[in-house]
């Protein structure tokens, strides 16, 4: 199995540098890219494990490509911003990244947040199945959408999905906000509960839930959520 690959996309050298060397010395194998437009045509041709966002770019709005990338690819999505005021990493969190380190940042908490990324993903509960079924709707895990009885479908993101999945593996069992920020990474903190509440929202809409009676994801207030659905893997 080759090693996971992480693109960098940072219009700054010394930047790409230092990620490059950081992953590289762990065992990631890595692609840079200085423009947006020469990232999104690789993407057409290779689908990396994990992609490293920058929002200051030249030719680009960065959030507005983070949503595409979250909305749009299987890759895990982290923003490397200078933009270090909350609002800003909260906005990226709701539009799909999974993650957000601020500039100065240190290379191996870079990589640490990457390996938390990638080991979010098949757990025992659903190992070498993609494919979840509950309540008249059928979770694709491989393609990132949502099928209705009629098979109507909806695109979630990749963020979305981790939460989804959690959900999933772990039916009419409380989920505490701990239990998140440990199963799904990131920084525990006002912007990673927003971010949850935020995926939380909209996967309630996309299963067509009323948003003052949810009948599949509940609230418990000051405890976390619990999924009510009754799940089958495969």
């Amino acid at each position: 199995m080759s090693a996971p690959l992480v693109t960098i996309l940072d219009d700054e050298p010394e930047i790409r540098q230092i990620l490059t060397e950081a992953l590289e010395d762990a065992g990631f194998r890595t692609k840079c890219f200085a423009r947006a437009r020469e990232f999104e045509a690789s993407l057409k041709r290779q689908t990396p494990d994990v992609c490293l966002v920058d929002l200051s770019l030249p030719d680009t709005d960065g959030l507005a490509l983070v949503h595409r990338l979250a909305l749009e690819r299987g890759a895990a999505v982290i923003i490397i911003s200078g933009r270090v005021q909350v609002q800003d990493r909260i906005t990226g969190l709701e539009l799909g990244a999974d993650d957000y380190i601020t500039k100065p940042f240190d290379p191996a908490e870079v990589v640490a947040r990457i390996r938390a990324r990638l080991r979010t993903g098949p757990r025992p509960a659903a190992q070498g199945s993609a494919t979840a079924r509950f309540n008249g709707w059928t979770a694709h895990f491989d393609r990132y959408v949502l099928e209705d009885g009629e098979g109507s479908e909806t695109a979630f993101s990749h963020a979305e999905g981790e939460v989804l999945r959690l959900f999933l593996e772990s039916p009419k069992r409380l989920i505490s906000r701990a239990q998140m920020q440990e199963a799904l990474g990131g920084a525990a903190g006002e912007s990673f509960d927003r971010a949850m509440d935020v995926r939380v929202s909209r996967l309630r809409t996309k299963l067509r839930e009323d948003p003052k009676n949810p009948r599949l994801i509940k609230t418990i207030y000051g405890a976390g959520y619990i999924f009510l659905g009754d799940v089958r893997w495969g």
